[in-house]
């Protein structure tokens, strides 16, 4: 799986992380929290994503720190949320 963000025509600061044979993980782990704007760039990342490879599964890796309109909205196009602790 290519976690290169250029390969998919994303922003180079884009984090992507190969999760399993066919899931990609787009990694935002933010000190402040995760609103509703973020998940809908998110979601147009995934979109993106599977525009190049289709049938890839995608995942959010996340604090905790994220809103729950946020955790709705992504869960609603059939993105999975993995979540991990803050780096110090």
């Amino acid at each position: 799986m290519n976690t290169t963000p250029s390969y998919y025509g994303l922003p180079v600061r884009t984090q992507l992380e190969a999760l399993d044979e066919n899931v990609l993980g787009i990694r935002k782990v933010l000190k402040s929290r995760i609103i509703r704007k973020d998940a809908e760039r998110i979601v147009e990342m995934a979109a993106q994503i599977k525009s190049v490879t289709p049938g890839v599964e995608i995942t959010l890796i996340c604090t905790r720190n994220i809103c729950s309109k946020s955790v709705q909205l992504l869960a609603n196009v059939g993105i999975g949320i993995q979540l991990v602790e803050p780096e110090d």
